[in-house]
């Protein structure tokens, strides 16, 4: 074999690893864990389920506050519930955010 051509040939695998190298933690940030795709989707799922009973839990409550048949410790509860299960996913950051995870 020529070695001009031996040396050519060793620099493009050279040059191709390199890149190649380089690529990789693109390709590997592109990509998602199943778990991530899992959980975001049961996430989305569930508050496509909450939204509709959070709305008529508000509607009862509201209804049974205008009949003086509630306690509003079941209102605060309401509320505090409506704002944990649909600001889950702020919580969680803010949390990460002060543990630095």
């Amino acid at each position: 074999m020529n070695p001009i051509r031996s040396v050519a040939i060793h620099r493009i695998c050279l040059c191709a690893s390199v890149l190649i190298t380089a690529a990789l933690p693109r390709l590997a940030a592109a990509q998602s864990s199943p778990f991530l795709t899992g959980a975001t989707a049961l996430q989305s799922n569930i508050l496509a389920w909450l939204t509709p009973i959070a709305v008529i839990l508000v509607m009862v409550l509201g209804a049974m506050a205008m009949a003086n048949r509630v306690s509003w410790g079941w209102c605060i509860a309401a509320i505090f519930g409506i704002a944990i299960a649909f600001g889950a996913s702020q919580i969680v950051t803010w949390v990460r955010g002060l543990f630095g995870v």
